[in-house]
């Protein structure tokens, strides 16, 4: 093939990347399989290459100025959202982050969480359970956490922890373990009949970015309470996690609440990708701004006429 075809071949290839919905591209299919140490260099959709940009832009600069670009229409779904709460739309969403030590939860947050108002948000980050969440089954702080009626729910870290961590850990009964699979897709069912969407989105970083972001933390004295040397042991455990990972991921990934594998080694394709599915999830939803529940036009003659 000649060098003018290729290109034209290429263009061609990203003109239909781009037609088609992020969360088609990200999504993992029902049932599975799912294999994490595998790597595609296609970036056609499908990739589990933790440097893959699927669907994404060019390069960096495209990336950043598209992610930019969408604030203002994230911003504006968001108050629809909102102001349909206000006349009984019970409707609203619920971003979960899952991922690796370093996978860049926290810097989603940061960079795509706030693009929104934040007095909209309702951001919850799960540690290990304290004596009183031990004293009831795992989903109980979960349910205490959720968004309410308009509102954007962001999850940093979520009821996974007890599938994850707890299965390498071996912090249950693996039996015990193996039921919580069953009682998640139950929960996410019954958030979703509630008028939930559900966003699932594991940040899939590769074993040596995180060596290298953690070595980054340790080389700037200003990211040392970034750093926890137990996380040099969870490190320890990759194979573990990862195939851990790859079975909640398989098992989890429902018609109702589907996980999407984001592709996080390069940050700014990880914020570009979760702030274009916030915003195709959004757009779906299309929430309305209210109608006047009053008479407009009397109101109007009535403040006209006032001094």
């Amino acid at each position: 093939m000649t060098k003018k075809g290729a290109k034209r071949k290429n263009a061609e290839k990203g003109a239909k990347s781009k037609a088609v919905p992020l969360a088609d591209l990200l999504r993992v299919p029902v049932g599975g399989p799912v294999d994490l140490s595998s790597a595609d260099s296609d970036d056609s959709g499908g990739s589990y290459d933790a440097a893959g940009t699927p669907g994404g832009p060019a390069d960096k600069a495209a990336g950043l100025k598209d992610t930019a670009r969408m604030g203002e229409h994230l911003a504006d779904l968001q108050e629809r959202l909102w102001a349909a709460s206000t006349a009984g739309d019970g409707r609203r969403l619920l971003l979960v982050l899952q991922g690796m030590d370093t996978s860049g939860k926290g810097g989603t947050v940061k960079h795509v969480i706030g693009l929104f108002n934040p007095s909209g948000c309702r951001i919850s980050a799960f540690k290990a359970p304290t004596p009183e969440e031990r004293k009831h089954d795992f989903l109980w702080r979960i349910r205490r956490a959720l968004p309410h009626p308009g509102e954007i729910g962001i999850f940093d870290r979520s009821h996974y922890e007890d599938v994850l961590i707890a299965r390498v850990r071996e912090l249950a009964p693996h039996r015990e373990i193996n039921d919580r699979y069953t009682q998640i897709n139950r929960f996410e069912k019954s958030l979703a009949d509630d008028g939930v969407t559900v966003v699932k989105c594991f940040l899939h970083i590769s074993y040596d970015q995180q060596r290298r972001r953690l070595l980054e933390r340790l080389d700037n004295p200003d990211k040392y309470w970034k750093f926890n040397p137990g996380d040099i042991e969870e490190r320890a455990l990759w194979p573990a996690y990862q195939q851990a990972y790859e079975i909640a991921l398989a098992r989890c990934s429902t018609p109702a609440a589907p996980w999407y594998l984001i592709p996080a080694d390069r940050k700014w394709y990880r914020n570009w990708a979760i702030s274009r599915l916030l915003l195709e999830h959004l757009t779906a939803l299309d929430p309305q701004y209210p109608k006047a529940d009053f008479d407009v036009e009397a109101c109007r003659e009535r403040l006209l006429s006032t001094d």
